[in-house]
């Protein structure tokens, strides 16, 4: 068919392979729960020329035409059916155990990796663990970035993952290549370490912005940097919702260990501070008389 010289054939023979291989690189990925952060994950995706479809219990068939997914189903069944190599998990924390328990396992076509993106990890772990065909793969993470930190690409952005039952290797690394090859700094830990981790450093950020938002703080004329960077966090954890901030109180258990720590250090300064002011109010009394 094509006159080649030996050389020529060993070159054309490595493209062929360099073709097959980034081919098998795309999935079919069904995607359960389409709120905004789906969304901003699957535009990545289908730009990797990823299949996706979708299913949600709002209807978003109208956001999947402008992203250009085929298939959108408010039936979770007919996604289950749609031979899919991987299912993404994106419902809300408080909501995920309803969720799972409508999952129609009974329609799955194949083996099948279940990847869930939830803000927590020890939940839907166990959640799922308990629940999966034996057959399907479980694959947990957490890209630690949004809509907003992740708008301008996810370059040196961070992404948790837990390969907690994976037996098709070449499928789960397919998957976590969709955020390698974007540059994510890719961190893998136990689903216990990122809840401690997180507990430490999302939840107490939430919390501090939402004790600000309910001071009602904003800027002033007369700003430091530090206090601007307060503000930033306050506007930026009033995005998410309530919801949200309340399931990575209940369902990280480590949270509650940061609640009552911060508790107790606001309490030890505060005590500071009335001691330093009993002390200025006793030399006044003193210098007075």
């Amino acid at each position: 068919m094509f006159n080649l010289k030996p050389h020529q054939h060993i070159i054309f023979l490595s493209c062929l392979l360099v073709l097959c291989h980034h081919q098998k690189q795309t999935m079919k990925i069904g995607i359960v729960g389409f709120g905004p952060f789906a969304q901003f994950l699957a535009k990545t995706m289908i730009k990797q020329g990823h299949s996706i479809t979708a299913s949600s219990r709002s209807d978003y068939s109208e956001v999947c035409k402008h992203l250009g997914i085929a298939s959108f189903y408010r039936d979770m069944a007919a996604l289950f059916e749609s031979d899919n190599d991987a299912i993404l998990i994106c419902t809300s924390i408080l909501s995920l155990k309803q969720v799972v328990k409508s999952m129609p396992f009974h329609c799955l076509r194949r083996q099948t990796l279940f990847v869930d993106v939830l803000s927590v990890k020890e939940h839907p772990r166990d959640i799922l663990l308990q629940v999966l065909p034996e057959d399907s793969d479980l694959l947990c993470t957490h890209p630690m970035f949004g809509p907003e930190s992740g708008r301008d690409g996810w370059k040196d952005l961070a992404f948790m993952y837990d390969r907690v039952r994976i037996r098709d290797e070449a499928l789960c690394s397919s998957f976590l290549q969709i955020f390698s090859s974007e540059g994510c700094r890719m961190l893998e830990m136990t689903c216990e370490e990122h809840d401690k981790q997180a507990a430490r450093s999302q939840f107490i950020t939430h919390t501090i912005g939402r004790i600000l938002s309910e001071m009602e703080v904003e800027s002033t004329p007369i700003d430091t940097r530090g206090f601007q960077k307060l503000v930033q966090v306050k506007e930026t954890t009033s995005k998410h919702s309530f919801d949200l901030f309340s399931g990575l109180f209940i369902h990280n258990r480590f949270a509650r260990q940061q609640m009552e720590s911060l508790e107790l250090a606001f309490e030890k300064t505060k005590q500071k501070l009335q001691e330093r002011l009993k002390e200025e109010q006793d030399i006044s009394m003193i210098n007075h008389h």
